[in-house]
């Protein structure tokens, strides 16, 4: 086995090993496992939403916007580990969403173009 495949176990410092290594290990699946129930409920709610007419097709498809957005970002946060970047990560973000917000408001205002009726 080459050297870049070698794992390290904590140690303290009379060489026993960590026993709360094993608990963190532990403590991040439940964490994965409780945002992924989250993400299956709210695939569930985005089907269930799916059948609901709220009045207009525009107000239909925000709703849907909104859930999946909550879902992206619980994904991005947690799975990608955005949570746990620097600043600079952050700030790309925040331009992501404006940007994102921007091609929607102009899906919103093709709605309303005159040219298209």
């Amino acid at each position: 086995m080459d050297e870049s495949h070698h794992h390290t176990v904590a140690v303290d410092p009379h060489g026993a090993p960590d026993e709360h290594a094993g608990h963190n290990v532990a403590k991040h699946v439940r964490k994965y496992l409780l945002i992924g129930a989250i993400l299956v409920v709210f695939t569930a709610i985005t089907v269930w939403l799916s059948y609901v007419d709220f009045g207009t097709q525009k107000l239909n498809i925000t709703v849907a916007m909104l859930v999946a957005t909550f879902k992206a970002g619980l994904v991005a946060a947690i799975f990608m580990h955005l949570s746990n970047e620097k600043q600079l990560i952050y700030r790309i973000l925040v331009f992501t969403v404006l940007f994102v917000l921007a091609l929607f408001f102009l899906t919103y205002l093709a709605w309303y173009d005159p040219v298209t009726r």
